[in-house]
């Protein structure tokens, strides 16, 4: 197989890019890398259809290992022709490689293979042949057999025969991969896939009501509702199945079959044809549908989420503000913390506000005095227990006073599991699990993304039935998903933790926490170079890492840049081209940027020449030189601050609101409309056009305008449209 060619027609693109790609793959070069620091080399390929390539060499070249096992198992069993090698060459999938070998896969013992054992396959060909002129039961005597020394190798009687013969058929039946092809199509196209209680007692919120009696055309079934009906079987609730259409299939494989018409082998063949279909090949095949469509569902359920995960990590900071992280609860006291601009902690405590103390008046005069001292400009709530009895005080904090104080609704997931892992125990070894809590809103606020890689990102609540799916493949996508944000951004290598780092290009846990152990003994890096005297960071990973990680007022200027540093060189170059000198350099970059390089150059063609570069690299640079280490969430949406409350009463049909989208799933999007009850826009009022899914619309952290459908208190549902 042509690997590179097959991917590039995959994937639209040349396949001399794929060739170059794989290469760059195969020299150990991480995507991000790739994607920002190889353009020259790929033809500009972004990191979303890099991670696509990547993903497919894996898969293609697992196939032609797994191809080259087939080949070598079937040569030794001196069974290879060359019609079934190019068969084994020409199978794109490993569902099409396994069908092929399965025939002579090791069996282990069967009915079939015990038939054969007796001597049956002579009959069994001459059934399968057809042309029997006198009696099938007179043939069969022919093989009745006793052996007093090896009783499990006699044949009783003709009906034995006749049996074992039908089963080696059976099992040949079973074993053709053009059958088999077929039968998986035709289940798969005619097929549906049925629900039913199996018992309702357990299901006591009737989470799976809607599929007590329920079914579905197999190639319709949407991902979501495959992953629902597979949780309500696991959890015991539903029984499900396939319903195949078993007259069309069975017809299919008589005619496939029985070629002739005679009365000694017709009716023994139609009956061996249906134990074949219902008892070997139907249960194989339906197990095998249902783990395509779960893949599948989980592939796109999995895709959602990373596209949900990416967004929530690119959400904009909100830089220089005193930040009041107000983590909320009922009998344990809402606590407190104040992070300044930086991050640093500079106070906590416990205020009991909400019941059973409701001791408000003096929870006010704690929170005021905080303000007060330290120049609070928002509070960061937390969103679950107690959080609507907090907003009210807040808001009621800030009109009584004439607070120009701002307060926002912040997700909490996971700062639960965060605040009592070994990662916020080393980070605030003092602190108990409420005050660290407290902390992650005010700083999950000010910088999402620092904060929010401290967590498992299964834990941050954009995800659906991320319990039920692969794990390993979710952690994988996931851990991608948060590598290209982190590289995107760029890491100050003097502050960030340890958590930020393993997510850098080149550098793992054990690198991460070298550097980290480095700072902490040596102080502050002064270079980028310097990062070469850390423990095991070899060339090539500094390679990888370097252009990521960013150095503030360090000796070179351009440390503070994503410029890498293996293009120093040309950058002086172009700015001495340029009439600018070394002082210029550190001192506009210290100030922001340097304004006029790219209006300096009559052309980018002729300059990346002259320079011994590429146009795209040409071009980052001139980028990079006048807005140093730009930050992409400066373009994302900024957050809804607030400072009046709304609760879920307060709505009416028809009201129109500004909110945040919390989540993204397959049938619509949880908007955040400030009444700590996230509605629901279905998929269908999204658009005036037809869309094939949400994220064609929103994505997490998007500020949309919505119009309130219908409001259920009793069941705390919200409906609301885009379509305004």
């Amino acid at each position: 197989m042509n690997i590179n060619g097959k991917i590039a027609a995959e994937l639209g693109i040349r396949e001399s890019q794929v060739a170059a790609t794989v290469q760059l793959i195969d020299e150990g070069n991480t995507i991000p890398f790739i994607a920002r620091y190889r353009k020259e080399v790929t033809g500009s390929l972004d990191d979303e259809v890099l991670r696509a390539l990547d993903e497919r060499l894996r898969y293609l070249r697992n196939l032609e290992e797994r191809k080259e096992t087939v080949i070598a198992s079937i040569e030794e069993q001196g069974k290879m022709t060359e019609d079934l090698r190019k068969a084994i060459d020409a199978a794109e999938t490993l569902v099409a490689v396994e069908d092929i070998y399965r025939p002579y896969k090791p069996k282990r013992k069967t009915r079939a293979t015990i038939a054969k054992a007796k001597g049956l396959e002579p009959l069994a060909e001459t059934i399968k042949a057809q042309e029997i002129k006198g009696s099938l039961q007179d043939e069969a005597a022919k093989y009745v057999r006793t052996d007093a020394e090896h009783p499990e190798l006699e044949v009783a009687d003709a009906a034995a025969a006749i049996a074992g013969a039908c089963d080696i058929i059976a099992e040949e039946i079973s074993d053709s991969a053009e059958f088999r092809a077929a039968v998986r199509r035709m289940t798969f196209e005619g097929g549906m896939l049925v629900s039913a209680v199996k018992d309702e007692d357990i299901d006591e919120k009737k989470t799976y009501g809607s599929y007590y009696d329920y079914s579905e055309p197999v190639r319709k079934m949407p991902g979501h509702r495959i992953l629902a009906v597979n949780r309500g079987e696991k959890e015991k609730v539903l029984g499900v199945s396939i319903e195949a259409p078993t007259d069309e299939i069975i017809a299919y494989l008589q005619g496939k079959i029985i070629t002739r018409t005679n009365p000694a082998t017709g009716e023994v063949l139609r009956a061996t044809i249906e134990d074949a279909y219902k008892r070997l090949i139907k249960p194989s095949i339906e197990n095998e549908i249902r783990s395509e469509l779960t893949e599948n569902a989980e592939d796109g359920a999995i895709k959602v989420f990373g596209e949900n995960l990416g967004q929530l990590l690119m959400q904009p900071p909100i830089a220089g503000m005193t930040v009041l992280g107000w983590d909320p609860a009922f009998r344990t006291g809402c606590k407190l913390a104040v992070v300044d601009p930086t991050g640093k902690v500079l106070d906590t405590t416990v205020i009991y506000p909400t019941p059973p103390q409701n001791r408000v008046e003096e929870s006010v005069a704690v929170v005021l005095k905080l303000i007060k001292k330290y120049g609070i400009n928002l509070i960061s709530l937390g969103n679950g227990t107690a959080s609507r009895e907090s907003e009210k005080i807040i808001c009621d904090m800030i009109k009584d006073n004439g607070l120009k104080v701002q307060y926002i609704i912040v997700n909490e997931a996971g700062a639960s599991v965060y605040s009592a892992s070994k990662l916020a125990t080393e980070e605030f070894p003092n602190f108990d699990v409420g005050q660290r809590s407290a902390t992650s809103m005010a700083r999950r606020l000010q910088d999402p993304l620092s904060e929010l890689v401290k967590i498992d990102p299964k834990s941050v609540g954009v995800g659906q039935y991320q319990h039920d799916m692969n794990q390993k493949k979710l952690e994988a996508s996931l851990a991608a998903v948060v590598e290209d944000c982190v590289n995107a951004v760029g890491v100050d290598l003097n502050t960030a933790s340890a958590s930020l780092l393993q997510y850098v290009s080149g550098i793992n846990k054990t690198l991460a926490n070298n550097i980290v152990e480095y700072r902490e003994a040596n102080g502050s890096f002064g270079s980028r170079k310097e990062l070469l005297k850390v423990a095991k960071l070899g060339p090539k990973a500094f390679e990888q890492c370097a252009g990521f990680l960013r150095i503030r007022g360090g000796k070179e200027p351009l440390d503070g840049t994503a410029v890498h540093p293996e293009s120093y060189d040309v950058a002086k170059k172009l700015l001495a081209k340029l009439g600018h000198s070394a002082g210029d350099l550190k001192e506009k970059l210290a100030k922001g940027g340097m304004s006029g390089v790219a209006s300096g150059i009559k052309s980018y063609k002729e300059t990346a020449a002259e320079l011994g570069i590429g146009e795209p690299t040409l071009r980052d640079i001139v980028k990079e030189l006048e807005k140093p280490g730009r930050d992409p969430r400066d373009e994302m949406p900024a957050p809804i601050l607030k400072s009046d409350v709304l609760e879920m009463e307060d709505l009416t049909e028809g009201m129109i609101l500004k909110g945040t989208v919390r989540n993204v799933i397959d049938f619509g999007a949880f908007v955040d409309i400030g009444v700590h009850q996230d509605g629901l826009v279905h998929i269908s009022q999204m658009a005036d056009r037809y869309i094939k899914h949400p994220l064609e619309v929103v994505s997490v952290g998007d500020i949309v305008e919505v119009k309130v459908l219908s409001v259920d208190l009793k069941k705390q549902r919200i409906a609301l449209t885009m379509k305004l």
